[in-house]
């Protein structure tokens, strides 16, 4: 019994450390706001230790999280619809270095819909299909959402450049 208790106590620790940090920057970018990143967090750490899921490899692991992850933080937000949202500069404390300030800044000024898609792909570096199968939509949906996303943030620095803000 010692033994199944020990390894239960090394597997959260390991998976907190690999995955925690990635989970609560796709939360927070989600709902805008820390305290319900954070409860979300840890509502998927919660659902991994009362399942046990059994993954094929790590990439299916990592999947898994983001995928409870993501749909905790969009049940989290259509129940919070009215709440007020963080401080967008409060979004400089989570980044984990200064050089993904600035995109996860306007990132998080998107619609829902392009957030997560553009912070799987250029933050947290996957593919359009693994992206597809995540979030479970078609690979051209997903492409689309990258593109229109992309047009929000040109048009956004555009306009901070031609109004010098």
């Amino acid at each position: 019994m010692q033994q199944t208790v020990w390894s239960t106590e090394q597997d959260i620790e390991r998976i907190v450390d690999t995955y925690g940090n990635m989970l609560f920057r796709i939360c927070l970018v989600i709902l805008c706001n820390e305290k319900d990143a954070e409860d979300v967090v840890q509502d998927t750490f919660i659902t991994y230790l009362n399942k046990s899921p059994i993954f094929n490899d790590a990439e299916h692991e990592k999947a898994w999280f983001i995928t409870v992850a993501t749909n905790r933080s969009r049940n989290k937000r259509r129940y919070n619809i009215i709440r007020k949202h963080m401080d967008i500069s409060d979004l400089q404390l989570y980044s984990m270095d200064d050089a993904n300030y600035d995109l996860l800044d306007q990132i998080m000024r998107l619609p829902t819909k392009y957030k997560i898609v553009l912070l799987l792909h250029y933050v947290e570096g996957y593919k359009v299909g693994e992206i597809s199968k995540i979030i479970t939509i078609t690979p051209s949906a997903v492409k689309k959402r990258l593109q229109r996303g992309r047009e929000l943030l040109r048009e956004t620095y555009r306009k901070e450049n031609e109004y010098g803000f």
